[in-house]
C-alpha cells in the first residue's frame, strides 16, 4: 500500500501568510550564507539536508483527506479540502472513488463541493460512513444560501453506505473495519488490512482516563498495525487543559498508546490550525524525544503529517 496525505489539518484550512514565506526565505539564506554551490544539484543537496523541514518545506493547510493506494479502485478517507487537490490530480481519470467518512463536522465534507469528478458522467462515487445522515449532510452543505452549485449538479453516480463499527467489511480489495472513538456526535477510525499490511485512520478522537487500562479495547484495534494515523491536534497541556473535551488528542498520549499497540509507525495527524511551521518541527523534535524517555527498545518510527507526505507500507 501507498499512503498519499492530501490534507492534515484540522478544524479549518491554514495557509501561508506573506510574513511567513518571508521569514522562510531570511532563514534560509542565513543558512547558505558563506556557502558556494556548485551547481543545481549542490544547491538541491543543501536545501534537502541542511535546512530544517519548517524552512524548506510546508506542512500544509488542506483539512482532512488521506488516500490509501492499493489496488483499481480510489480509496480516501475523509473529505476534508484535500479532497479538492486529489480531484485535480485524478480529473482526467475516469473510475470508482470510495470515500469513508469519519463522521460529519464540516472540516471533513468542505472538499467535497470541489470535487472534480463528482461533475463527471461515468464517474463513481461510493460513501461510506457509521453516522446516519451522510447524504444529507452534504446535500445540505450545496445548498442555498451556503453553497451556490446544488449537490443534484454533480453528474457522478454517488450513492450513500451506512457501516457498522465493529463489523469486517470487504471494499476495495480491503478488509475495513470501524470503531467508535469518543468525539462530539462520534467520530469511527477505520482499519485497512491488505496482503498481510494494515493501516489505521483514527482522527477526531479524544481518550480519557480508561486509555490507562491495559485491557483498552482501542489497543485492540491498533494492535500491530504498520502505519497508525492518529489524531494529534494538541500538545498535552492544551489536551488537558483549556481543550479538554473538544474530542482531540494530544502527541505524547499518541506515543503511549502506539507504543502499546505494538504500532510500527505513527504518524500525528489533524493538526491545529493555529500552529506554525516551527511549531510543528518542533513538537515531531519533542515526540521522538518523548519515545526515547518512555522506551529504549522501542523500534517505533515517528512522522508527522504533511499536505503531500506519502508513506509505504
Amino acid at each position: 500500500m501507498l499512503v498519499h496525505f492530501w490534507g492534515t489539518r484540522g478544524s479549518l484550512p491554514s495557509s501561508l501568510n506573506a510574513e511567513k514565506v518571508r521569514q522562510k526565505i531570511i532563514k534560509a539564506l542565513n543558512a547558505a550564507q558563506g556557502k558556494t554551490f556548485a551547481d543545481d544539484q549542490a544547491l538541491d543537496d543543501f536545501v534537502d539536508r541542511k535546512l530544517p523541514f519548517a524552512v524548506r518545506g510546508t506542512y500544509g493547510g488542506n483539512t482532512s483527506c488521506v488516500e490509501i493506494r492499493g489496488g483499481d479502485e480510489y480509496v480516501l478517507c475523509d473529505a476534508g479540502t484535500g479532497l479538492r487537490d486529489f480531484g485535480q490530480s485524478a480529473v482526467d481519470t475516469r473510475g470508482l472513488y470510495n470515500i469513508f467518512l469519519s463522521h460529519l463536522h464540516w472540516d471533513h465534507l468542505q472538499g467535497f463541493p470541489f470535487f472534480t469528478p463528482a461533475y463527471s458522467p461515468g464517474n463513481r462515487i461510493k460513501i461510506y460512513g457509521c453516522n446516519p445522515g451522510m447524504e444529507k449532510a452534504l446535500v445540505v452543505q450545496q445548498s442555498s444560501p451556503f453553497f451556490p452549485v446544488p449537490f443534484q449538479a454533480m453528474k457522478a453516480e454517488i450513492s450513500f453506505h451506512p457501516l457498522h463499527h465493529d463489523v469486517v467489511y470487504e471494499i476495495a480489495g480491503f478488509k475495513v473495519r470501524g470503531t467508535i472513538q469518543n468525539h462530539p456526535g462520534d467520530s469511527y477510525g477505520y482499519r485497512f488490512e491488505k496482503d498481510g499490511k494494515s493501516v489505521v485512520y483514527s482522527t477526531d478522537s479524544e481518550h480519557k482516563k480508561d486509555a490507562e487500562n491495559p485491557v483498552y479495547a482501542y489497543l485492540d484495534f491498533i494492535r500491530e498495525t504498520d502505519l497508525l494515523i492518529f489524531d494529534a491536534q494538541y500538545t498535552l497541556l492544551d489536551a488537558i487543559g483549556d481543550k479538554e473535551n473538544w474530542g482531540h488528542s494530544n502527541n505524547i498520549l499518541a506515543v503511549e498508546l502506539a507504543v502499546e499497540g505494538m504500532a510500527k509507525r505513527l504518524c500525528l495527524f489533524h493538526h491545529e490550525h493555529t500552529y506554525d511551521d516551527d511549531v510543528f518541527d518542533e513538537l515531531l523534535e519533542d515526540t521522538r524525544t518523548y519515545l526515547g524517555i518512555l522506551s529504549e527498545t522501542s523500534t517505533l518510527e515517528i512522522t508527522m503529517a504533511y499536505d503531500g507526505l506519502e508513506i509505504k507500507v
